[in-house]
């Protein structure tokens, strides 16, 4: 598979156990129980991405270690990201440290707007300092202090209604037990009529947001 081949989420799902896709990357936790087991598996895992050319970002805290996967390149997940992370997995499983997907998750602001065009270069150069971070209707802190701004289109309208909401990202397989939680709480569900893609909830004074998963996209 060339790594500009088009990847799908099952392609994903049938050669990864220890990563999902969330919004537009792989990402994955291992739970390395203390500071110098994660320093070690972290060094292991700059030699393999080193002898790749391809990189992780990677957050090192004490009990566990948080990578994510994306061909900034191309801004896509390719095949290099999935040989990278199965060869992450094998450096994990060879220390004796295990994966935890279920925790897994990303927030994403959405903004309803009939101006995407024009509002764009605004919120990139508020969110990120350069009005030029504009991808579509994806605007990206190049820093990553930022969470993924999402320009969602839609008609125009005069009426007061709520304008941001935001996208809660998991993993397919606990997308149900994080929307039960949610309406545990005093929430409920407002539409699943998108799912598996995604629900919306709403808060006991009717603030909507949505769980979203990379399923049926």
């Amino acid at each position: 598979m060339g790594f500009m081949a088009s990847i799908t989420l099952s392609d994903i799902e049938s050669q990864l156990t220890d990563w999902r896709k969330l919004a537009t990357s792989l990402h994955a936790r291992f739970l390395t129980k203390n500071f110098a087991a994660g320093l070690e598996f972290v060094t292991a895992v700059t030699e393999a991405a080193e002898a790749a050319n391809h990189h992780p970002d990677v957050k090192l805290t004490y009990p566990w270690v948080d990578l994510v996967l994306i061909s900034h390149d191309v801004n896509a997940i390719t095949s290099r990201d999935l040989d990278l992370a199965e060869k992450i997995s094998a450096i994990a499983a060879n220390q004796g440290i295990d994966a935890d997907p279920s925790v897994l998750s990303e927030l994403e602001l959405a903004l309803d707007t009939a101006q995407v065009a024009a509002i764009g270069p605004f919120w990139a150069a508020l969110l990120g300092g350069e009005s030029g971070r504009v991808d579509g209707d994806d605007i990206t802190d190049p820093r990553g202090r930022m969470p993924l701004l999402w320009l969602q289109d839609s008609d125009s309208h005069e009426t007061p209604r709520q304008r941001f909401h935001l996208d809660v990202w998991v993993p397919r397989d606990v997308a149900e037990t994080r929307i039960e939680a949610a309406i545990k709480a005093e929430g409920r569900l407002v539409s699943d009529s998108a799912a598996p893609s995604f629900w919306v909830l709403a808060d006991a004074e009717g603030n909507k947001a949505c769980v979203c998963t990379a399923a049926d996209r």
